[in-house]
């Protein structure tokens, strides 16, 4: 039996390496027979760098940078290919994890730090860069990122613009003239999680914004700013980069990005998938587990658990789902490529103490799939000798 053992990451909990192996613990303990595929996956946040990097057998490396607020920290990114590519998650210098909740405000909050970490790969000798944007604290349009690598953005009086989002609103002008020529040359691709325009309803601001601090007044400041960078971007550059699919990832760092420096926005979850070779991973599984730290509506919007196994079922695979919340009132009549969902909770519990108790929960639910597995296959067997 070949079991492919396939979880997005818990977020504040463990990676999708550590949920994997978690529930290969459980599924060992249970005594079933059978070999294991650990094969997370993620849709462009925290975990992409360590599935790629793992993947392709990179080598990590760090580099001093800004943190959401210009505080110094030390962040990783990877290398592979020979060191020609590299992986970088927008996360690890501009995530909302180095934020307390009282410091979450989107109009000071900066990329720079992620502009930081893409020199530092060029430095290293990294010529091509695979940007995930997810779970970001900004909504400056990448600017401060750009910043970084040497791109000019004045205001109305000559002056160059601070870092963040609230600058945006006195953008007057864009020059490339001190852009790092390697950047711009570089093939850049951005591994989106989300496929959000820049602007309007389902924007970045009024979407992503009250998640990164933002109250009504300021996600319209965000919004107005956003619209101005659009505009100066058309411009001084020639680009539209309001219409672009997945341009407000990481509140618009997607569509920044593209304006500037020209580069490629994918959908994160297909993307790491065929980076992995996924459809070949499970052409001969005999069974899919999948996991989510929390497996709701969103998860039919291309989610990680989603996305396997609606590929598992075109295998004819089974396909189970372990989830560490699950609504009561979700309608699992829509998760058609899922034959069982399952959360793993032992009880009501506050959230900090689930998030510790993720790794015992997923070893025991795991444990009675695979008790469960084998008492079906006892009892076809039984059927089939009768």
């Amino acid at each position: 039996m070949h079991v492919v053992i396939s979880p997005n990451a818990f977020k504040h909990s463990l990676s999708g390496i550590e949920v994997a192996k978690a529930i290969r613990k459980g599924l060992e303990e249970s005594g079933l027979a059978a070999d294991f595929t650990i094969c997370p996956v993620a849709d462009g946040g925290e975990g992409m760098m360590e599935i790629l990097v793992n993947f392709w057998q990179g080598t990590y490396h760090t580099a001093t940078v800004q943190d959401p607020l210009g505080r110094s920290i030390e962040a990783v990114f990877g290398l592979i290919n020979n060191g020609q590519t590299a992986i970088i998650e927008l996360a690890q210098a501009s995530g909302l994890k180095y934020l307390t909740s009282q410091e979450r405000n989107p109009l000071r909050a900066s990329t720079y730090g992620t502009g930081q970490l893409l020199k530092a790969a060029s430095e290293a000798g990294a010529r091509d860069f695979i940007i995930g944007v997810g779970n970001s604290a900004t909504v400056d349009g990448g600017t401060g990122l750009l910043q970084a690598l040497g791109v000019d953005f004045w205001d109305t009086d000559n002056q160059p613009l601070a870092p963040g989002a609230a600058s945006l609103a006195n953008l007057s002008q864009i020059k490339l003239t001190n852009l790092d020529p390697r950047l711009a040359q570089s093939k850049i691709t951005v591994v989106c999680d989300v496929n959000n325009y820049l602007l309007g309803e389902k924007g970045a601001a009024r979407v992503f914004g009250p998640q990164k601090g933002a109250d009504n007044a300021m996600v319209e400041i965000l919004e107005q700013n956003l619209t101005q960078l659009a505009t100066i971007i058309q411009k001084d550059l020639d680009k539209d980069i309001t219409k672009l699919p997945h341009g407000g990832a990481a509140g618009g760092t997607a569509a920044g990005l593209a304006g500037v420096l020209n580069a490629e926005l994918v959908p994160g979850t297909a993307y790491i998938l065929r980076q992995i070779q996924f459809e070949e991973i499970i052409k001969n599984a005999d069974l899919l587990i999948t996991a989510e730290g929390g497996l709701d509506e969103q998860t039919l919007a291309g989610k990680g658990p989603y996305a396997v196994a609606e590929i598992t079922k075109q295998y004819h695979v089974p396909v189970i789902a372990l989830a560490g919340q699950l609504p009561a009132t979700l309608d699992l009549s829509k998760f058609k490529f899922f034959d069982v969902v399952l959360p793993i909770s032992a009880g009501p519990v506050s959230l900090p103490e689930a998030l510790t108790q993720t790794a015992i929960n997923l070893q025991r639910t795991a444990c009675q799939v695979g008790k469960f597995w084998q008492m079906l296959v006892k009892q076809n067997k039984k059927n089939f000798s009768i």
